[in-house]
C-alpha cells in the first residue's frame, strides 16, 4: 500500500538540515529544499512521491518502513530551478517516534490524508500540530488530499480540507497518485511558495 520504490534507506539516519538552518541552500536562482511528506499509513505519500519524481503509479506497493529519500528538479516560469531533497516517512504508528528526525529543519512539509478515510483525516490534523510545534518557524506545509478517484467513496468534504488548511496557514489541494491529477501541480504550487533568498 505504499508505493514505495526503495529498501528502508540507508541514508535515513543523516537527517538535519542541508548545510543551512532552514533546510534549503540556495542562490537566487537555484533552490535545494528539504521536503517531508507525514501522514497515516496508506493514504499514498510513496505513491504521490513516485508519480512526481518517476511518472509511476505501483498499486501492488509496499508499506514504507522507517523513510525512503528521492530528489526531484523542477524548473519554475522565472527560471528559478527547485531541487526537491523529498524525505517519505512511513506512517505506522511504530515508526511515528522518528518522523521528528526527517521534520526537523524541512523547509516543507507536506501532509497528506486519503479522502476516503475520516481517520486519516484527523491523524493529518495531529501532523499539523506537531510541525506547528516543532517544525522551522518558517516552513511551507500543503495539506493534500490524495485519493480524489474515488469520489463516490468521500468521506473527507473537500471543504472541511479548504476550512482546516485556511486556518492553518496552509495551502490546500486534492490529488491522485492514481491518475496524475494535480500531482505536477501540488510541488509547483510549493515551489512558488517557497522564500526566496535575497540576491545580494
Amino acid at each position: 500500500m505504499g508505493c514505495s520504490s526503495s529498501v528502508p534507506d540507508r541514508t535515513s539516519v543523516r537527517s538535519g538540515g542541508l548545510n543551512s538552518e532552514n533546510g534549503g541552500v540556495h542562490d537566487a536562482k537555484n533552490l535545494r529544499v528539504k521536503l517531508v511528506l507525514l501522514g497515516d499509513s496508506g493514504v499514498g505519500k510513496s505513491c504521490i512521491v513516485l508519480r512526481f519524481v518517476r511518472g509511476q503509479f505501483d498499486p501492488t506497493s509496499k508499506v514504507t518502513v522507517g523513510a525512503s529519500f528521492l530528489s526531484q528538479t523542477i524548473a519554475l516560469q522565472d527560471s528559478t530551478t527547485v531541487k526537491f531533497e523529498i524525505w517519505d516517512t512511513a506512517g505506522q504508528e511504530r515508526y511515528a517516534a522518528l518522523a521528528p528526525l526527517y521534520y526537523r529543519g524541512a523547509a516543507v512539509a507536506v501532509v497528506v490524508y486519503d479522502i476516503t478515510s475520516p481517520e486519516s483525516f484527523t491523524k493529518a490534523q495531529y501532523w499539523v500540530k506537531e510541525l506547528q510545534k516543532h517544525g522551522s518557524p518558517d516552513i511551507v506545509m500543503a495539506l493534500v488530499g490524495n485519493k480524489a478517484d474515488l469520489q463516490e467513496k468521500r468521506e473527507v468534504p473537500v471543504q472541511d480540507g479548504i476550512d482546516y488548511a485556511e486556518k492553518n496557514g496552509m495551502f490546500f489541494i486534492e490529488t491522485s497518485a492514481k491518475t496524475a491529477d494535480n500531482i505536477n501541480q501540488l510541488f509547483e504550487e510549493i515551489a512558488k511558495r517557497l522564500p526566496r533568498p535575497s540576491a545580494s
